[in-house]
């Protein structure tokens, strides 16, 4: 037994699951929007995947930068908060900002 009280197998078959929850999380993908003319996509790791804009956002440039910057915060956020909910039906631990 390790210290935490699990044993080999038991940490064995939580990091597999770990991974395939990692690899799962890659698939999935989250949106964050602002004003409706901005779309952007994160999946579940964090990464950037995509961003759509509408060509009505396309006169204003500082405005688009700043709908941008919020679409790609509210996406992440919520890809964050997708990790945290997944790795802890694996775990059975919620750990929030930590992973």
């Amino acid at each position: 037994m390790n210290p935490g009280g699990m044993n080999m197998k038991a940490l064995q078959d939580m990091q597999k699951k770990l991974a395939r929850a990692e690899e799962e999380l890659k698939e999935r993908i989250v949106e964050g929007s602002a004003g409706g003319a901005v779309k952007v996509g994160v999946n579940g790791t964090q990464e950037l995947v995509y961003v759509k804009v509408d060509e009505s956002a396309l006169s204003d440039k500082s405005m688009l930068e700043d709908m941008i910057v919020t679409a790609a915060n509210q996406a992440l956020e919520k890809s964050k908060k997708m990790r945290e909910a997944e790795m802890a039906k694996v775990t059975g631990l919620s750990m929030p900002g930590l992973v």
